[in-house]
């Protein structure tokens, strides 16, 4: 067996265990699906009527930045299974059977990936009930949820790294949060940027996860024509700075996870 040929099997099989894991403790998984559906609800219904959005629905607008927040989220399973697994001294284990550093790592984040579809099925059906539509093509729309599930599967390196560095679940589970939480909502997520303050605009606009939702409201047709997106690159080329974004974050964090993993010291 050729190294790419062990390096996807064993991967494969390490995100098969932590399925395995995911459906025993099936509590989960159900409060990571009833936290869209919460966002969901919460905007569409309570903040909806009071945000305006000219020449579109409100919910239409929103539901492109759920998508964004939710599978951001998602991309911390592999962070929080790392320092799980390091703090077990499960990781030592991995590295005393024969196979190649970098399978633990796919493993990971490939569970974030199906545990992201999973979520991405769920809110779209929550998106439809309160009045959400695609606009756009068959081949559009793929596209978009191709394009949200990569982004995520690039942040998914990120926190496999950050999951080596902290010390315990807890940590981990407020470092994250109190990065992606103001990270998701100081970008055109819930509300158009040109609403808020110069600065906390500029910092919208140039939000990765600003270009990630413009992307997405692009491919679903869930934009207004008659407004264009604010004068900067990075909105007015969503789609290519989305990939620009995907593309740097894995070249820096793959390799760096891949070492931070070979130098990790159980706790």
């Amino acid at each position: 067996m050729n190294s790419l040929q062990m390096v996807t099997s064993d991967g494969l099989t390490i995100a098969k265990r932590n399925m395995i894991k995911i459906k025993r403790v099936p509590d989960l998984m159900v409060f990571t699906m009833l936290s869209p559906i919460m966002f969901v609800l919460l905007f569409a219904y309570v903040f909806g009527s009071a945000i305006d959005i000219p020449g579109m629905s409100y919910r239409e607008f929103l539901i492109a930045g759920i998508f964004t927040q939710t599978v951001i989220f998602g991309s911390t399973w592999t962070g929080l299974g790392m320092v799980e697994d390091l703090q077990k001294g499960i990781i030592d284990r991995f590295r005393s059977l024969p196979m190649a550093p970098s399978a633990v790592l796919i493993g990971r984040t490939t569970t974030d990936v199906l545990i992201n579809v999973v979520s991405l099925v769920v809110m779209s059906l929550t998106g439809l009930v309160v009045g959400w539509r695609i606009h756009s093509s068959v081949g559009e729309a793929v596209a978009g949820y191709l394009l949200l599930l990569l982004f995520a599967y690039a942040l998914s390196w990120v926190m496999a790294v950050v999951g080596m560095w902290v010390r315990t679940p807890e940590v981990f589970n407020n470092a994250s949060f109190m990065v992606i939480f103001p990270l998701s909502f100081v970008a055109n997520t819930f509300v158009d940027p040109s609403t808020m303050p110069p600065v906390l605009r500029t910092v919208a606009e140039w939000n990765p996860l600003s270009a990630l939702t413009q992307a997405v409201r692009n491919l679903f047709g869930n934009t207004n024509p008659m407004v264009p997106p604010p004068d900067v690159w990075p909105l007015q080329h969503p789609i290519v700075a989305s990939l620009l974004w995907t593309a740097l974050i894995l070249i820096v964090f793959v390799p760096l996870a891949i070492y931070r993993y070979k130098k990790a010291v159980s706790r």
